[in-house]
């Protein structure tokens, strides 16, 4: 008897978070979008019922313990095992490249041990490749595995031995391919001396800035030891400018550097402290620093930084690998002038292989090359043709990262598969939407069901299936407004997407432009990445939009530029400004703002209310209440970061984490607070009915009514309302917001201070994640930023 599988996915009786018992009916193996305002329920229907449900079964059908409890729902049946690509899928390694997320660099490490030529150090003749014996099975398990030959050959015209090269060659994560001086990462901090030193000053009077009175004391004692370790004068009552070469040296390079053993190559060094072993200035620098950024203390990190520059490194001028691996060559071309090709050109290079290769190395490189073409062609198709092997991943903008990650299932060739997409199109311009469209289809075509939330009314328009939730955000969310085909959704009078699908709703022009002709900001050639020397004025007291497809230099202009050369002047900071010419203007500015999609933090600790100062204001209303009088609590005792009104049990978190060892740590409520955070005596204390951790559980849009006497918290809430984000609970965590919440948040921050009427707003599309209606409302928000006389 034959058995036909479930067409349909159900849900019955859904109530996470803010939706309201629904239930629906999804058709399988169809492209589905599912669209709404910020907040009405979309990824939790989508993420967190049906991605987790999907996951939580297909691991108890393997008999694998998931500790995730089931969701509140009724029932779902028809569910396929699901794949998810969310929004916090990027990489933040500076040592993740395009090549090494993609696997592309991979294959071509294989390629170039294989068939890479090489000049002998010995005599500079050519060495061709060791003809490996080994067949495309062998060299494919080598490329996973990573292993390396300790085989060596023979110049053929010196006969000096070689090490036969293996894929650590070519690896910038590895010591034997990275390049010592910067480890592999392209890039060195050096001291800002400027910043460190007043060399009108001797030491005695303070000439380094960064120490204070007792610690100068104890070092010009410790230089002193050392000087009379070495044999040489050491006067800390001269300026530091009339210090003698070794002197100065040992003050900013230390005993153990090569610098200053120039002077004194034949003396040992000192073995104490005490007896002169001092560590220098930059070395100190570079150590704290170095420490600091394992541990990720932002604030000190960036304290740091003032006294820093970053820079390319001088060895290898940014290419990572060490001078043996950059000189070997596969037709003519080195592995790192490979990974600066775009990649549709690269994948021309690899098309060219067959035939510029010998019949031999071809031998070798056919079954590479065959994956890696593969490889390619589905980076290129999902419009990452523009970027090259060698751009490092945090740079990558959301909707990139997004769809590298939708290269690699593209390639997966999974069948029967439910996944789960957000917003695949942030970040592409209207160009590109329908060719990624077309994969879509294809993802679908081959059997599976795929499933975007999304806000592009072109993408919504070419679903087989849509479901409008909403009517609002939040609390006026999490119920089905309209569903079916995307024709049949937009004479929904209801349904508010419907209303702009059909064009009865859009977004107003404006009757009126600014003037532009006046003054204003002017980058002068830009050379930057793949800008080509061009020249451009960002108008004063204007809204200007820099527009372009994908790739077009759009990010780098504004970022790369303009950013890091405001925060060099405005800030003192580290990060060398990308390459141009010069910018005129910025006297007009007296501060630059710049508001990316990076995320606000990884703590659970931070949330809306105390990234805006909202939550400060609204403590200390709880702390002049009569009845915290009467208990003897302060403004502190209302902290859930603080001890003393904090649960301790939990810290204030409302939940305690439980480590499972092998799996992923679980979190679960703390038994004690039952995840309120805070101790009983505290929540006695309460603020027109409500207690703290009540507030908390609020959303944005419905704590404002209740704090509308309280102008420092109305005024934080407004502008979060007024930049979509009225749906937020007030304690979610900010290490749960999207890209596009967490640039709002800041957003709202921002805006909350007193403007001068010259700062310049830098926005990285700040409508990712936002509903047409919501777009409209933050448009209305920023031409009144630029209506105060500021420039966004």
């Amino acid at each position: 008897m034959s058995h036909t599988p479930p067409t349909f996915l159900t849900v019955r009786g859904a109530r996470l978070h803010n939706l309201k018992n629904i239930s629906l009916t999804l058709p399988k193996n169809q492209l589905i979008v599912f669209s709404g305002l910020s907040g009405s329920g979309k990824s939790t229907l989508a993420f967190d019922l049906l991605h987790k449900e999907g996951q939580r079964q297909y691991m108890e059908s393997l008999g694998m313990v998931t500790y995730e409890s089931r969701p509140p729902v009724d029932s779902i049946t028809g569910l396929s095992p699901t794949i998810s690509v969310g929004q916090n899928s990027a990489n933040r390694s500076p040592r993740s490249t395009v090549g090494t997320a993609s696997e592309v660099y991979t294959y071509l490490r294989v390629l170039f041990a294989r068939t890479g030529h090489r000049p002998c150090p010995n005599c500079g003749s050519d060495v061709p490749p060791a003809q490996a014996l080994e067949d495309a099975a062998v060299i494919a398990w080598e490329a996973e595995q990573g292993g390396e030959s300790e085989r060596t050959i023979s110049c053929p015209a010196c006969g000096a031995a070689l090490p036969e090269m293996g894929m650590a060659y070519f690896s910038f994560n590895k010591p034997e391919g990275a390049c010592p001086r910067c480890t592999g990462l392209g890039t060195i901090y050096s001291a800002r001396l400027e910043r460190l030193l007043d060399e009108s000053k001797s030491l005695r009077q303070g000439a380094v800035l960064a120490w204070e009175a007792r610690l100068a004391e104890w070092n010009v004692q410790v230089l002193e030891a050392a000087s009379r370790h070495y044999g040489f004068a050491f006067d800390p009552q001269a300026p530091l400018h009339e210090l003698d070469p070794a002197a100065r040296d040992l003050l900013i390079f230390g005993v153990e550097s090569d610098e200053f053993r120039e002077h004194y190559p034949q003396r040992e060094t000192p073995r104490t402290v005490g007896e002169g072993r001092f560590e220098g200035l930059v070395p100190n620098l570079l150590r704290r620093h170095a420490e600091h950024a394992a541990d990720q203390n932002e604030a000190y990190l960036e304290k740091l930084e003032q006294l820093l520059a970053l820079q390319t490194c001088p060895d290898c001028q940014g290419r990572r690998l060490r001078p043996e691996a950059r000189a070997v060559t596969l037709t003519s071309k080195g592995i790192v002038e490979v990974s600066q090709l775009p990649l549709d050109r690269l994948s021309d290079w690899v098309d060219g292989l067959q035939n510029d290769l010998g019949a031999e190395d071809w031998l070798v490189a056919a079954p590479v090359v065959s994956d890696l073409h593969e490889r390619l062609r589905r980076l290129v198709e999902v419009g990452l043709g523009y970027l090259t092997l060698e751009r490092s991943s945090p740079s990558l903008s959301a909707g990139e990262a997004r769809r590298l990650r939708l290269a690699s299932l593209l390639g997966s060739g999974l069948t029967g598969v439910l996944y789960v997409l957000d917003e695949p199109t942030i970040g592409l311009h209207p160009r590109d939407s329908q060719r990624l469209v077309g994969l879509l289809h294809q993802l679908r075509d081959l059997g599976n069901t795929v499933l975007l939330v999304e806000h592009d009314l072109e993408v919504i328009a070419a679903a087989d299936w849509l479901v409008d939730l909403g009517p609002g955000g939040g609390r006026l969310g999490g119920q089905v407004v309209a569903q079916g085909r995307p024709a049949v959704v937009a004479k929904e009078p209801g349904s508010i997407t419907g209303q702009y699908l059909s064009g009865a709703k859009r977004i107003p022009l404006p009757a009126s432009r600014r003037p532009h002709a006046g003054p204003g900001l002017t980058v002068f050639g830009a050379n930057e990445h793949n800008l080509k020397d061009i020249t451009m004025k960002f108008p004063q007291r204007a809204l200007t939009a820099l527009t372009g497809v994908s790739g077009s230099g759009k990010s780098t202009l504004l970022f790369d530029i303009v950013d890091r050369a405001g925060r060099q002047r405005f800030y003192q900071a580290a990060a060398q400004p990308g390459a141009h010419t010069g910018i005129q203007g910025w006297e007009l500015f007296d501060k630059i703002i710049t508001i990316d999609q990076q995320p606000i933090g990884r703590s659970t600790r931070s949330n809306a209310a105390t990234y805006t100062e909202a939550f400060s204001p609204m403590r200390a209303v709880f702390a002049a209440q009569p009845a915290a009088r009467e208990r003897g609590l302060e403004l502190k005792d209302f902290s859930f970061n603080l001890p003393g009104g904090r649960c301790e049990r939990c810290e204030g978190a409302g939940q305690l984490r439980v480590e499972m060892h092998f799996l992923p740590d679980v979190l679960v409520r703390c038994p004690v607070c039952r995840g309120r955070r805070f101790k009983a005596l505290v929540l006695e204390v309460r603020y027109r009915g409500m207690d703290i951790s009540q507030v908390l559980d609020l959303t944005i849009e419905e704590a404002l009514p209740l704090f509308a006497e309280v102008p420092a918290v109305k005024s934080r809430l407004e502008l979060m309302v007024e930049t979509g984000l009225g749906y937020l609970q007030l304690g979610q965590p900010a290490s749960s917001f999207s890209g596009g919440e967490a640039q709002r948040v800041k957003l709202a921050k921002e805006l909350a201070v007193r403007s001068t009427g010259r700062t310049l707003y830098l926005l990285d599309e700040p409508t990712t994640g936002m509903h047409l209606e919501d777009v409209r409302r933050l448009l209305q928000l920023l031409q009144r930023l630029v209506e105060k006389s500021n420039t966004v």
